[in-house]
């Protein structure tokens, strides 16, 4: 069993989507014990300050080893979904002590550099550490394309350094 605690925040607006099952199986391949908040099911939750249910994620998020951020490709970037939820930090020290790892799904490679270029910064700008290249899947092929076992394989030995996941 894990030591580390993983949550996956899906900022699909479609529950139960190919974006948390890529979040999910990232988890799994990494060895982490893991949850998941569907953003969706907060809705207009994330829509203003002080709801219950938001500050109830946000504080989840906080107390997790790590927080992958799970999003499909729209328009090139995360979608909004994602970004209210993590407007709910709202100082550069959110996520400090969390490792972050930004994950995308898209329908092509043209935005291979999304995670890294768009949403990796967000997370920093929270204050996460993220020490490894966000994660970028074909939304058609993800499963077994082999791309999640490749970056599990170069980036699994750098987060086990950051946080082992045996206790």
């Amino acid at each position: 069993m894990s030591s580390v605690t993983a949550l996956i925040v899906v900022g699909n607006p479609k529950p139960a989507s190919r974006t948390r099952d890529a979040g999910e199986r990232l988890a799994t391949a990494l060895g982490y014990d893991h949850q998941t908040i569907e953003l969706a099911e907060l809705g207009p939750a994330l829509l203003g300050w002080g709801d219950p249910a938001a500050a109830e994620a946000v504080a989840r998020a906080q107390q997790a080893d790590v927080i992958i951020t799970a999003s499909p490709t729209f328009k090139a970037t995360y979608t909004g979904l994602l970004k209210l939820f993590l407007d709910q930090f709202g100082n550069r020290t959110g996520l400090a002590g969390v490792v972050g790892l930004p994950l995308m799904l898209g329908a092509g490679p043209a935005h291979a550099l999304a995670p890294e270029l768009l949403l990796k910064p967000v997370l920093v700008e929270l204050g996460a550490t993220c020490p490894a290249q966000g994660l970028y899947q074909l939304d058609s092929t993800y499963i077994d394309d082999g791309s999640r076992d490749s970056w599990v394989e170069q980036w699994g030995p750098v987060l086990e350094r950051l946080i082992p996941t045996t206790g």
